[in-house]
């Protein structure tokens, strides 16, 4: 690893390229979305309004209403948003001359590019590899549901957080590993799930560690848990019940009740061989490649980001809507870590970015559109 490298000199070059590209190519699906609702007039419900709402479409108008106006006053189905990314947009609003919606579109792109610099820091310190790291934060940019990192949403926040902890865990900085996860779990409630590596993390070399030793790992392991219970704590003394922002995501129209993996897998697979639930059954060929990209995980990564992939896709296909797969998986960074790694050859390496970048303007016109859902 060159001095440079070490110091991060090389990060900024090798991320700043696919975070505009990334930019550039949304903006172009939303002008594009616009184009065809002004003068096509399709006949989607709500695709005026969401092709106009842009980046702030969806999730993102929850997040910016209630970092304007906090819960109190929106539908109780508001509490199911976590409060970190409305906290920091609100903190953002008040320092600066953006109002909150324009602080929340800043938040999500800022964390994102954030995001870049920490996923390429974790590559070199794991492989030593700055064309892996190279190719790992293009992907991350241009990934098919990477959209939401330019949108106003919460996964370019919590993703980078998730990556910040693992770059702790791995440098056994259990301080550090713990504000990171706690924040995690104030982000979403998938953050939680970093219990699950940080516990591995921990329990390296716990037999010969010292009691004082000790106890920061326990820290760090229970931290994402505490982060979640901070807020769920808060809506059990504000509502009454602690379990309510679950109980309201498991509305059918939402994220759906908890269901058997195999079971909804498939029921969604019988239903686009019969045609009759086309756009749910093209998850399924998406759940096979993750899990696929789990086992390559554990085959070539650390055991922790093995065990974080694989929580992560249990957690989204434990589901019975299969809507946001996709977004949800792109937040366990272990899959774009595996995909990097198999584009060594440069002409495959550019096919799929092409590819890639393609798709992530088809979804992202398909979701300006209200033709999908993110």
């Amino acid at each position: 690893m060159s001095l440079a490298d070490r110091r991060g000199d090389g990060a900024l070059a090798a991320v700043l390229p696919g975070w505009v590209t990334a930019r550039l190519l949304v903006a172009g699906a939303l002008a594009l979305s616009r184009f065809l609702v002004d003068e096509l007039h399709p006949a989607l419900a709500g695709a005026a309004a969401r092709a106009h709402q842009g980046l702030l479409a969806w999730d993102g108008s929850w997040y910016a209403r209630i970092a304007e106006h906090g819960y109190a006053p929106l539908p109780d189905e508001g509490i199911r948003f976590f409060p970190l990314v409305p906290l920091l947009t609100r903190g953002l609003a008040d320092i600066t001359p953006f109002d909150e919606r324009a602080a929340l579109v800043i938040v999500a792109n800022a964390s994102a590019l954030a995001l870049g610099l920490l996923l390429y820091r974790l590559v070199r310190l794991e492989t030593a590899d700055a064309a892996l790291a190279r190719r790992a934060v293009w992907l991350m940019a241009l990934a098919p549901p990477a959209y939401v990192f330019v949108m106003g949403y919460t996964e370019a926040t919590a993703t980078a957080l998730a990556v910040a902890m693992f770059l702790a865990l791995r440098t056994r900085r259990w301080g550090w590993a713990a504000l990171f996860g706690a924040l995690a779990g104030l982000a979403r409630p998938v953050g939680v799930l970093l219990v699950v590596p940080a516990a591995i993390e921990a329990a390296r070399n716990w037999r010969i560690a010292r009691p004082r030793q000790r106890w920061p790992r326990v820290v760090a392991v229970v931290a994402p848990a505490a982060g979640a219970g901070v807020y769920l704590g808060w809506v059990q003394l504000r509502f009454g019940d602690w379990l309510l922002p679950v109980r309201i995501q498991q509305r059918h129209n939402l994220r759906g009740s908890f269901a058997n993996p195999l079971t909804t897998l498939d029921h969604a697979a019988r239903g686009l061989l019969d045609g009759s639930e086309v756009g749910t059954g093209l998850h399924v060929p998406w759940a096979i490649l993750l899990a696929l990209g789990v086992i390559l995980a554990f085959r070539y990564w650390p055991v922790s980001y093995g065990a974080f992939a694989a929580v992560m896709l249990v957690a989204g296909v434990s589901s019975s809507n299969l809507d946001s797969l996709e977004r949800y998986a792109l937040s366990a960074f272990p899959f774009v870590l595996v995909a990097a790694g198999l584009l060594r050859r440069e002409w495959l390496e550019r096919s799929v970015f092409v590819l890639s970048g393609a798709a992530m303007v088809g979804y992202a016109v398909l979701v300006f559109l209200s033709a999908a859902v993110p």
